[in-house]
């Protein structure tokens, strides 16, 4: 599916690439001065979300399709995810419940019912040993990640329904004409909802808050505990491994990863082909669903959140009957993202535009967003980035243009800080005031060559000086000054252009119309 979950302002972005460095799979694209998210590559991990300084993005909202299926009279369910007790501090399931049975939900259940469910199937996955290698299939963003962007780890993948998938089957098996609302911390749940025949609307808890907030519904604080509630630590790092049987851990190695680069990282060693009998617990978030990205945005509590969670799960699974294999098999197809080769050619012609013709100008400073210089050009030869994009490259063409200018103008510049002293002249001034050279007077008061009065003026009074012509005796030197305070960066350009001749050309032109006006008014009193 090729929608956009996650969407931009445009007003707000400020080219500042940090989407672009923070992205796992490089699916920003920069057009226009403007990141864009490309949907066919995302796999909705919801970095660029979380990280991005100006609020530039943001994710689609579903509440009015929640509403519209409440308000067509069908009896719907909440599926909540067991992270609400992170996200709302105090919450219980029967809080929760009364909430959500005021906002029109006919009924709520966790979704933990249906982790419970897969995490069995996991079992007897491992019992039979089904698979060399077993990826757990439970995260939506490692599912996409997988499936996109590394197609050869997909027979690793365990073919079983995420929870929320498997939580709406046993509900709609329950009742029929159930209508399920999944609503939890994930942005990837998005489109994984939308491919799915069993779930019907999902929403994030920034949505669900809004909604109630807008409903003017206050949590209430309900105690319950239920020692049957064991898969309610899902939201974990780890939990699918916490919640196995002991019996069931056999003939495997057990390794849970958490955060996105790391399952990269772990998914590119399965790949090698050198690991074995390994049973790996991938989940895109750090610190699992309790570190999901719209776990209220910018909150940054893993210990108080995994805490919550752990402390409200109980010991023992929950007594729901428990699907066959069949039932609860994962029949969604994903396409890999398509594969595009990009010649060496090409790649050193994108390198050449921008001053990297030899391997040590590949700085590799990541400022562009890519890793590498080479990375970079890759992504230009594929439309999704910028040459211009190269913030050292542009410095040193700016600098050099700018050097340029100041170098071969006619006109003196001195640059002053706020102290007075000379931080930059150029050639012109010192052959104006017959200075040998630039750095015999670089660091030293103005007053070494200059009367500062005016300096002093400007800064004090915060009025610029244009065009003032003086007469520098020291020099026998006639110029316009023109003096301008830039407050942002703390100093002072003194511009001056050297009119010794102009002036004295009309000294002698006013000399001469003198001398002719003397002439002929003794001319006229002889005559």
């Amino acid at each position: 599916m090729n929608e956009m979950y996650i969407k931009l302002q445009e007003a707000n972005c400020k080219s500042c690439y940090k989407c672009i460095r923070h992205c796992p799979v490089k699916s920003i694209k920069f057009s226009s001065e403007h990141a864009h998210v490309i949907a066919e590559d995302c796999v909705l991990c919801g970095h660029c979300y979380v990280i991005c300084p100006q609020s530039a993005k943001q994710i689609r909202s579903d509440a009015d399709r929640a509403k519209a299926l409440i308000a067509s009279g069908a009896r719907v369910y909440a599926s909540l995810a067991p992270s609400f007790v992170a996200n709302f501090k105090g919450a219980t399931i029967s809080s929760m419940k009364k909430a959500l049975k005021q906002l029109g939900f006919y009924d709520v259940d966790e979704t933990a019912v249906g982790a419970s469910m897969v995490k069995t199937r996991y079992e007897d996955m491992v019992a039979h040993h089904e698979q060399d290698i077993i990826i757990t299939s439970c995260c939506p963003a490692v599912n996409k990640l997988i499936t996109r962007h590394f197609p050869e780890a997909r027979p690793y993948l365990a073919p079983v329904m995420t929870p929320m998938e498997a939580h709406s089957y046993y509900l709609k098996k329950k009742d029929p004409e159930a209508k399920t609302v999944f609503i939890g911390p994930c942005i990837a749940k998005k489109e994984e909802g939308d491919g799915s025949k069993l779930v019907d609307c999902v929403l994030t808890f920034d949505e669900l808050s809004i909604w109630m907030a807008q409903a003017g519904v206050v949590l209430e604080h309900i105690p319950d505990q239920s020692d049957e509630s064991r898969a309610r630590i899902f939201p974990t790092a780890g939990w699918v491994i916490r919640s196995m049987d002991s019996s069931a851990k056999k003939g495997y190695t057990f390794l849970a990863v958490d955060g996105i680069e790391n399952c990269i990282r772990a998914i590119k060693e399965i790949i090698s082909g050198d690991v074995h009998n390994l049973f790996i617990d991938m989940t895109a978030c750090t610190g699992s669903c309790v570190g999901g990205p719209v776990m209220e945005k910018k909150r940054e509590l893993p210990i108080s959140d995994y805490m919550a969670v752990n402390n409200y799960a109980g010991k023992k699974d929950f007594p729901v009957e428990q699907p066959s294999a069949l039932e609860i098999a994962d029949k969604r197809e994903s396409a890999a993202a398509p594969t595009v080769h990009i010649s060496e050619e090409e790649i050193r012609a994108v390198l050449k535009s921008i001053g990297k013709t030899l391997p040590e100008h590949e700085l590799n400073c990541g400022s562009c967003g890519y890793d590498t210089c080479r990375e970079k050009a890759i992504a230009v030869c594929m439309g999704k980035a910028e040459p211009s994009m190269c913030l050292p490259f542009l410095k040193a063409k700016a600098e050099s243009f700018s050097d340029t200018i100041i170098s071969n103008t006619p006109n003196a510049i001195l640059v002053l800080n706020e102290s007075m002293q000379i931080q930059q002249i150029n050639a012109s001034a010192c052959r104006l005031m017959n200075i040998r050279r630039q750095d015999d007077v670089k660091g030293e008061k103005v007053v070494a060559i200059l009367d500062p009065i005016n300096f002093l003026d400007v800064m004090n009074s915060g009025r610029d000086q244009r065009n003032k012509r003086i007469y520098l005796a020291e020099y026998g030197k006639y110029v316009e000054q023109s003096i301008f305070h830039i407050r942002d960066y703390h100093i002072l350009i003194c511009l001056m252009r050297d009119v010794t001749v102009e002036v004295k050309s009309t000294e002698l032109k006013e000399k001469a119309s003198a001398q002719t006006v003397e002439i002929a008014d003794k001319v006229i009193e002889k005559q």
